[in-house]
């Protein structure tokens, strides 16, 4: 069935509904948990899901207090960084997010949230807010610029905050040295109540594209490209290998046991295409991309 697309000026719906459409689509979004601190010594923690890295050279992150929708009002979070310009950003993981979602309530501005929350306060060693002793990794920043998108309800303000310490718990470092993506456990943020949790089966792996030039899709045979059963997933792996298969090659998967059973039990073509599409298919999902690839070829030669 044909899908239909819904067509939106952001001008012609209210903030709230086109808050939805934002943070809904624009999604998972990795978690600011911002530690800061007024020119009275009070501190606050609040989550941010308006966030990113910009730079590592010098190492820059960016953050948005949104403005309060309901009157336009500027979050604790923002009013202290404009007292004081440092901030310590700690990233959240699973074992600590509701503690993390607890802390977003709206207490008053006197009230510390850590208290709150139940998490532990760790001194810095170079600015005066302090960090999440939970948090798996987390960034001292100076604030280096703010910029005021609007006065309104909904409106942004980036922080730019410099990186000029980091606290990495160890357990979180693989024998690399590096930092362990399946140990770190990390959530991300969706929209209305929803959280993804970049954990077991969610976490995948794609060839990056850096250190080859793969032929790209086009180079593929119409057949394929055409495919009713693989996806665009599917192609995108075919289209990352750096060069077609010599005919060789492609005559040797023959050779394989399943290929073998198949070429033996399927007698009819339009059967015997189709089997062994999936099973291509089903290599490609393992990782196994020369040899799908080899098996789909030899697969066009059928007619």
């Amino acid at each position: 069935m044909k899908s239909t697309i819904k067509t939106i000026d952001p001008s012609d719906i209210s903030t709230p509904e086109l808050y939805h459409y934002l943070s809904a689509a624009i999604a998972p979004r990795p978690i600011c948990f911002a530690s800061t601190i007024d020119k009275s010594g009070n501190v606050n923690l609040s989550p941010f899901s308006f966030f990113n890295v910009f730079s590592t050279n010098p190492p820059i992150l960016v953050f948005s207090p949104v403005r309060r929708g309901r009157d336009g009002s500027s979050k604790d979070t923002f009013t202290n960084i404009i007292e004081v310009k440092e901030t310590v950003i700690n990233i959240v993981n699973f074992p600590m997010v509701e503690q993390m979602s607890l802390s977003s309530t709206e207490y008053d501005k006197d009230v510390n949230e850590f208290v709150k929350a139940g998490f532990t306060e760790v001194k810095s060693e170079i600015v005066k807010p302090p960090r999440v002793g939970e948090s798996p990794v987390a960034f001292e920043c100076i604030i280096d610029q703010v910029i005021e998108l609007g006065n309104t309800g909904g409106a942004g303000n980036l922080v730019i905050a410099r990186v000029v310490l980091l606290h990495i718990n160890e357990q979180y470092i693989d024998t690399t040295g590096k930092l362990d993506t399946a140990a770190l456990d990390l959530v991300g943020r969706m929209g209305g109540s929803s959280y993804c949790r970049a954990n077991g089966h969610a976490l995948f792996e794609i060839p990056k594209p850096i250190h080859s030039k793969g032929i790209g899709i086009d180079q593929l045979p119409q057949s394929i490209r055409e495919s009713h059963i693989l996806t665009g997933n599917n192609l995108g792996r075919l289209g990352n290998v750096e060069r077609l298969p010599e005919e060789s090659e492609i005559l040797n998967i023959k050779e394989q046991a399943d290929v073998k059973r198949l070429l033996d039990q399927v007698t009819e073509t339009p059967s015997l295409k189709r089997e062994l599409e999936l099973l291509a298919q089903q290599w490609l999902e393992n990782g196994e991309t020369t040899k799908a690839l080899q098996l789909l070829l030899l697969n066009d030669t059928f007619v």
